[in-house]
Formats: structure tokens, C-alpha cells, sequence
């Protein structure tokens, strides 16, 4: 058994170039997806961009009794975005090297999302006949339901992946079910589509900030190493992004952000500025 509470926050690996594309997709060289191990039991995942321009983050979290699958990329169709087949295979080494008392046939999937989007639960069929996982729903009374967020918009739950533990706090304003995750182990904060170098849509003015308000009290009380949502559409040029459906985006910054920009973007949500420098603030409403 891992004990996942020791040295925690654990530090991780950001030192990866991001396939950001091909200048033609139909000869990418690169697999459907990048993978990257943050650490031993972390791993990020990005979907090429040559197979759909959105090129969402994923992210599978391993713990002692279960992993978690963070969202499930913008391509249902196994033929060109073989996640299920990613995903087995890198639990199937990852249970290879720290073996377990149980079956391994027993350890178990938790398949859920940051919010639900049609570029963040598309690959979701993939998983329906797998056996010992969960899907959670994307509807707002499926998500509350099974973390336990009986107080939505307020409150907070855990998920226990066994001995390795997640905060789960609503997040709405993006879309209605949104939520952030924070990895007590990494001291990731897992932010979707609510934070990330890239277009920040706005539906709901008032619930976007209210949330935001939530991380920032969060955040002030709990070790963030970094936050991570799940696109980038920034160039290196602050203020500048790609343009949507763009496919090849070779001047990419990184993913990571700090909970500095948190604080940015609450300033602009009072302010309804838009251009934020890393990122940028769509008002939808």
C-alpha cells in the first residue's frame, strides 16, 4: 500500500514539449495521444490536435484501489483517438510495477469530468463495457449525486481512490456542472475549462465569480503546486491567442498556471476586462 499522505504535496514533472500539432494534420507523425508521467502515480494525457483541434488535457490519477479518468477527450470513435485502449495499458504496467494483494482484475475506474462539454466526454462509450468502472453522468443531478454536493453551488466532497484523496468543489459559470478537483497528493488543482492559457468562457457572470471566490478561499488555505485546466490556445505573446480550429499551434506556452492567475481573473471579472495577458475572458451573458 502507497501511502499517498506522506511528503504530501509530492513534487512532480512539467518538463514536456506538447505536441502541438502538424502543419498537415493528415501527416502527423505523433500518436492520437501524448502521454506524460508527472509523476509515478500522475499522469497527463492530451489528445493531438490533428485528430480534433480542441486537443483537451485528460488526466488519470492512480490510487490503491482505483485510478480516476479526468474527462475523456472530443473523439468518440476508438479508431482515431484509442483512449479506453491507452488507458488499460497504462494501468495494466502501472499495476505490473507495484503489485497488489487483490486480483488486479478487481482494481477499479472512476471515469469523470471537469464539466460537461462535448470535447470533454466524448470518448465516454469507450468505457461503458469496462469492467469495475464507474462513469459519472454529466448532468448536473448525475454529478451532485454521486460526490455527494448536496449543498450545490456551496460545499465541498471527497473522492477516496484508496488512501489517496481528492477535494471536489462545484464549479459552475463555464457550464452548469462544472467542477474543480484538488489532488492532495500532487497539490494539483485541476481546474478545466474555468482557468487554463486560453478563451475563458463566461455563461454566467455571477456564477463564474462565484466560484472563483470559492478557489481563491480554498486556495488560501490549502498547497497548490500548480493549476491546470485542460486546453491551450495562447501564443507566447501575451494577449494574443490562436485562432479557434486552429490545428497546429508551434508557439504554445505552458500549460501551468499559478493561483496568481486566480487572482487576475477575479480582477477582471469585476472589471469585465477580457484581455488577461495569459489568458483571455469571453463574457457569454
Amino acid at each position: 500500500m502507497i501511502d499517498f499522505r506522506a511528503s504530501a504535496p509530492v513534487p512532480g514533472s512539467l518538463d514536456v514539449q506538447w505536441h502541438a500539432g502538424w502543419p498537415s494534420p493528415k501527416h502527423d507523425p505523433a500518436p492520437e495521444i501524448q502521454v506524460h508521467a508527472y509523476s509515478e502515480h500522475t499522469v497527463i494525457l492530451r489528445q493531438n490536435k490533428s485528430v480534433h483541434f480542441e486537443a483537451p488535457f485528460l488526466f488519470l490519477l492512480y490510487g490503491n484501489e482505483r485510478a480516476l479518468l479526468l474527462d475523456t477527450g472530443a473523439t468518440a470513435d476508438p479508431a482515431h483517438f484509442p483512449l479506453r485502449a491507452t488507458v488499460d495499458g497504462l494501468i495494466e504496467r502501472r499495476l505490473a510495477a507495484h503489485p497488489r494483494s487483490t486480483s488486479q482484475e478487481e482494481y477499479g475506474l472512476v471515469v469523470a469530468h471537469t464539466h460537461g462539454h462535448g470535447d470533454h466526454i466524448a470518448g465516454d462509450p469507450q468505457f461503458a463495457d469496462r469492467p469495475h468502472t464507474e462513469t459519472v453522468g454529466p448532468s448536473l443531478p448525475e454529478v451532485k449525486d454521486f460526490f455527494g454536493l448536496e449543498e450545490w453551488p456551496d460545499g465541498r466532497a471527497e473522492l477516496d481512490l484508496g488512501g489517496r484523496v481528492l477535494d471536489v468543489l462545484p464549479g459552475p459559470g463555464h457550464q452548469d456542472a462544472a467542477v474543480v478537483f484538488h489532488d492532495r497528493h500532487t497539490g494539483l488543482l485541476l481546474t478545466g475549462d474555468s482557468l487554463y492559457p486560453g478563451r475563458l468562457y463566461v455563461e454566467d457572470t455571477a456564477a463564474f465569480t462565484a466560484t472563483v471566490d470559492r478557489l481563491l478561499d480554498f486556495c488560501g488555505t490549502t498547497p497548490i503546486t500548480h493549476v491546470l485546466g485542460c486546453h491551450i490556445e495562447m501564443t507566447t505573446t501575451p494577449d494574443e491567442d490562436y485562432p479557434r480550429g486552429t490545428t497546429h499551434q508551434p508557439d504554445e506556452p505552458p500549460l501551468q498556471l499559478t493561483t496568481d492567475h486566480l487572482r487576475r481573473l477575479r480582477k477582471a471579472l469585476t472589471a469585465r476586462e477580457s484581455r488577461c495577458g495569459d489568458f483571455t475572458v469571453v463574457y457569454r451573458d
